[in-house]
């Protein structure tokens, strides 16, 4: 499944992920308290939104958006 997400890095509120109602450029936030540097809220989306989904933190691919704050991911939820 592919999905827009939108992240919240160097968050009080994270590891989090919320679903958004009235965003049209995501659908997901997720909240992570790692910050923006050398990859490492990167990192903490991979599992964030593995533990959410329940499946490996190798499922989970970012797409698109590697260095912005809106992403497209997929994960393999099969």
């Amino acid at each position: 499944m592919d999905v827009s997400i939108r992240v919240k890095p160097g968050s009080r509120r994270g590891p989090l992920v919320e679903a958004l109602e009235g965003d049209p450029a995501a659908a997901l936030t997720v909240f992570v308290r790692e910050r923006a540097v050398d990859g490492a809220a990167n990192a903490g989306v991979v599992a964030a939104l593995a533990a959410h989904f329940g499946v490996p933190r190798s499922r989970v691919h970012i797409l698109r958006g590697e260095s912005s704050r809106v992403k497209r991911v997929r994960i393999d939820v099969d």
